[in-house]
């Protein structure tokens, strides 16, 4: 018996030095593939680099009217960053007015916040005053009956005209069609035999095409001083939809990625230094239980990173602290669970009664500082935002895993250590 488990104790270690491998090396078998844990980590904004922006809604609505408002532009803003091609964007209420949005990664920050924040209502308006109009204008500078607007736009692409500039091509919805073959009639039938058609966005005139012809096929060119970026997120503006309220930028914050990398690997390496001191310590103090914990925080380390990768949860500076915590809180139940192992030791209980009495008088106090913490975690991240939504997820977390390596795993590779070891002094006893 003894010798069975002995060897299933150094196969638990064995496994879990292999995890633990696995998890900072990965690993290829044939086709089969397994990449290292850092590569597979969703870092955030800190860590990755990128722009964070908060927007104020500049509106007098309140209630649902204003709640619906702004789940509308969280919804509009969010297809304009996936138009844009940018990846895992954060788009988060704050608030009743306000509008966080983090793009970790995004490689020209203020490009993103100038197309983001854009309002892009887009209105075409027959010219109906002696005042024609002017590319750059305001729209208040002419008289002007609206046609259509950008609700009736069902698509909108970058194409070419005959000169080989980038225009923006429109295509309209059935309702759109209909308004745009009345608008260009009316123009048509002008004395002049032709109109001049506005087409603004956001008050401002970006084009003031004539039309001698009445359209029908529900079809229109925007055209300007475009180059093809400027074209391409015009046709993106449009695609999105335009915002139900104006934005105005009231907090901008751009970190650039090495910074956040090197802050990134100076937590990960502090962290790496603590949790070698302490298992020295564990060792040195606690002998075999030492080195089991020291096994048992190895594993709780694999488990905490794999599973924030299986919940897609992002990594944040922020989120190192909570593992590093709710780590703390790993060996803080281990201390108990062993000064109480060498205090029933000490009443001369074997060692297979005193691991069974030390878990059993240790568990209340190791269950009420993690579920108190663990309800503190649940409260940061309902009321909290951004990073401190990071903190509250590892560190929750961290405490399941935590609860699970410090009570189950350390627990059981106790009783199979002795099989090989029965010396007391060997388990942290001075007796």
């Amino acid at each position: 018996m003894k010798g069975k488990n002995t060897v299933l104790f150094f196969l638990i270690v064995a496994l879990i030095a292999g995890v633990a491998f696995i998890a900072v090396n990965g690993l290829t078998v044939g086709n089969t593939s397994i990449t290292p844990v850092k590569d597979q980590l969703k870092l955030g904004l800190d860590i990755k680099g990128g722009v964070a922006v908060v927007y104020e809604a500049k509106t007098n609505e309140s209630g649902d009217e204003l709640a619906r408002t702004m789940e509308q532009t969280r919804q509009i803003i969010g297809r304009r960053i996936n138009e844009l091609g940018l990846t895992e964007p954060i788009i988060t209420l704050q608030g009743d007015k306000r509008l966080r949005i983090e793009l970790p990664g995004v490689a020209n920050a203020q490009d993103a916040i100038d197309v983001i924040g854009k309002t892009a209502v887009l209105e075409f308006g027959l010219v109906t005053g002696s005042v024609p109009a002017v590319e750059g204008l305001d729209s208040s500078t002419i008289e002007y009956e609206s046609i259509l607007t950008g609700m009736n736009i069902a698509d909108a692409f970058v194409s070419q005209n005959e000169y080989n500039q980038p225009v923006v091509s429109l295509k309209f919805d059935e309702a759109g069609t209909k308004l745009f073959f009345e608008g260009t009639k009316k123009a048509v039938s002008s004395p002049t035999g032709s109109g001049q058609i506005a087409i603004i966005l956001d008050g401002e005139i970006i084009s003031a095409p004539y039309t001698r012809i009445v359209i029908s096929d529900g079809a229109a060119i925007i055209q300007g001083n475009f180059t093809y970026d400027s074209a391409n997120n015009l046709a993106m503006l449009i695609r999105g939809g335009a915002l139900p309220v104006q934005l105005e930028e009231v907090l901008t914050s751009v970190i650039g990625p090495t910074l956040g990398l090197d802050s990134f690997n100076s937590a990960v390496k502090a962290a790496f230094i603590g949790i070698i001191f302490v298992m020295i310590y564990m060792i040195i103090f606690y002998k075999i239980p030492g080195a089991i914990a020291s096994v048992a925080l190895t594993l709780y380390a694999c488990i905490v990173l794999y599973v924030m990768i299986g919940l897609n949860a992002t990594l944040t500076l922020p989120g190192i602290a909570g593992i590093v915590i709710s780590l703390g809180m790993a060996v803080d139940a281990n201390v108990i669970i062993f000064e109480r192992l060498k205090e029933e030791i000490h009443t001369g209980k074997s060692l297979r009664a005193s691991i069974d009495s030390g878990f059993h008088r240790a568990m209340s106090t190791i269950i009420d500082s993690n579920v108190t913490t663990f309800i503190a975690a649940i409260i940061l991240f309902a009321f909290g935002e951004g990073p401190i939504k990071g903190f509250a997820v590892t560190l929750m977390i961290g405490i399941i895993s935590s609860m699970f390596t410090a009570v189950l795993v350390t627990k059981s590779m106790l009783k199979l250590s002795l099989g090989f070891s029965d010396r007391k002094k060997l388990y942290g006893s001075r007796g």
